[in-house]
């Protein structure tokens, strides 16, 4: 992880994003963490970021879990 200032951000985004593939890129105001930096070398890459920080969908897996947990799951092999 690599820190960056807010005002080296405003004057080199392109070169940070392109940093930002490979590494989360902290983003400092002042000094202290002011944001992130998250570049993706895909669509698929982005796809997947939405689906794992989708509220949504990690209620859906945690409630899959619980009905897997209280025997209620269907296993792979039946389906």
């Amino acid at each position: 992880m690599k820190k960056v200032a807010l005002s080296t951000v405003k004057d080199d985004l392109s070169r940070l994003l392109r940093m930002a593939e490979k590494e989360e890129i902290i983003i400092t105001r002042h000094g202290k963490p002011a944001g992130v930096l998250i570049g993706f070398e895909t669509e698929d890459d982005w796809f997947d970021y939405r689906l794992e920080h989708d509220p949504r969908f990690l209620k859906r897996i945690e409630s899959a879990r619980t009905s897997v947990k209280a025997g209620k799951g269907i296993r792979l092999e039946d389906i």
